[in-house]
């Protein structure tokens, strides 16, 4: 899909960063992996996977005078990350890709793949990635995993809200995120019946957000990566130096 509309989350959630602290910047975003401030390496992925226009949600003056030159628009956050969704949604409208700043490894292929891998119809979908994958290609990562009928997942930062009915699903997800690292609470949003399959190990992912979407009306679909490095992000200090390591280890980008 080119031409697309995107937004990255580059809000700040309160008190003290640990990573920014680590690395020693102000801000998580301008945190420099391989020579570049890690949301500028985030702005290049979106610009290559084809974006035409990005905004930024944050209120930093670092973040802002170091993207100021991208052409990007900048967009005041709000108090939670779906709220901050919800708000630029208003704004920017349908469809949208979302990510965050602190997808430091992110690639123009996995974004082209994802819109791609999007079916017809859907409202609403989030790239996921399985443990398995994750833990082939990037040993060591600790991640948050959700686990459905003997499968664990873990979220890649790149949602798609492809129809302005997807606007209904963000009041969900800010409830989702209060439990993120609970899904049986999530479960037991949409009924005992689900619940109960949850329970039972016979819940599988693509159910579970198929019937998250429906309670609100839309149809949310998950689409799995096809790379296990797409769900690693830059949340604690180990983080960073696995991502560090990761981009240390790869080829030099090939020159247009």
């Amino acid at each position: 899909m080119s031409g697309f509309t995107a937004l990255v989350l580059a809000g700040s959630r309160g008190g003290p960063d640990l990573v920014a602290n680590y690395a020693g910047v102000t801000h998580k975003a301008l945190i420099v992996i391989d020579g570049q401030p890690m949301i500028l390496r985030v702005i290049d992925a979106l610009k290559q996977a084809g974006a035409g226009r990005i905004a930024v949600s944050t209120d930093h003056p670092d973040v802002i005078a170091a993207i100021a030159w991208t052409g990007v628009d900048c967009l005041a956050p709000e108090s939670q990350p779906s709220l901050s969704v919800l708000s630029a949604f208003q704004r920017l409208g349908a469809p949208l890709l979302v990510t965050t700043a602190d997808h430091g490894l992110l690639r123009p292929e996995w974004i082209t793949q994802f819109l791609a891998d999007v079916p017809a119809g859907a409202d609403l979908a989030m790239l996921l990635a399985e443990r398995a994958l994750i833990e082939a290609d990037a040993p060591g990562s600790r991640r948050t995993y959700y686990r459905f009928a003997g499968r664990a997942w873990s979220g890649c930062n790149l949602f798609h809200l492809a129809t302005p009915r997807a606007a209904s699903a963000l009041e969900l997800w800010r409830t989702v995120e209060v439990h993120r690292k609970h899904p049986w609470k999530v479960a037991r949003l949409i009924g005992l019946t689900t619940l109960a399959r949850y329970l039972g190990g016979r819940l599988t992912i693509d159910q579970a957000v198929a019937r998250l979407g429906a309670s609100v009306g839309v149809r949310a679909v998950v689409v799995q990566s096809r790379s296990g490095l797409a769900a690693v992000d830059v949340d604690k200090p180990t983080d960073l130096d696995l991502v560090r390591e990761i981009v240390a280890s790869q080829p030099p980008a090939s020159q247009p």
